[in-house]
């Protein structure tokens, strides 16, 4: 039974239920592929909300919801740099990710890019492998004290021809 994702603009009201769903995806998923520790560092990224938020406004944020409940948000920077990509883990492998990333697809065509570019982490590598992404460099980035690992990974787009809907 497919369900109905809805996708909308991210509202600065909406910056605090997106920042307790990312620490709450973190602190759910993360432990898959990450320590205790990486994972306490990564999810502290939201617990300054007012920052958290700053970081939303800077980029082309949109939400998905299932229902009504907020389910996923995902950030656009730029033209072609997939900044987020968050779900709860309630509504994990129900299609909100899939949803996400072809919007996101589509709105980096639309701004003219040629690629779209990700730093994936362990856990998401698979999903945007699946997808068509490349695995290009590894990264390790300090988090805090911690260290993460992640893949940066690129996917070529489609040109945009003519307007878009």
């Amino acid at each position: 039974m497919a369900e109905n994702i809805a996708l909308r603009p991210a509202l600065p009201a909406d910056a605090p239920a997106l920042a307790a769903l990312f620490r709450l995806s973190v602190e759910t998923l993360g432990v898959e592929d990450y320590s205790e520790a990486q994972v306490e560092a990564w999810s502290a990224l939201a617990e300054d909300e007012a920052e958290f938020a700053r970081k939303l406004a800077g980029a082309l944020t949109i939400v998905a919801t299932l229902g009504g409940a907020i389910a996923g948000f995902a950030a656009l920077k730029g033209a072609d740099a997939l900044y987020m990509l968050y779900v709860h883990p309630h509504f994990a492998r129900r299609g909100v990710a899939s949803a996400l990333c072809d919007a996101m697809e589509k709105l980096a065509a639309a701004r003219q890019a040629k690629k779209l570019t990700v730093d994936a982490s362990d856990g998401a590598e698979g999903f945007f492998a699946r997808r068509g992404y490349a695995p290009q460099k590894r990264n390790m980035t300090f988090v805090g004290d911690e260290v993460l690992g992640n893949t940066t990974m690129t996917k070529d787009l489609p040109a945009m021809t003519g307007p878009t809907q």
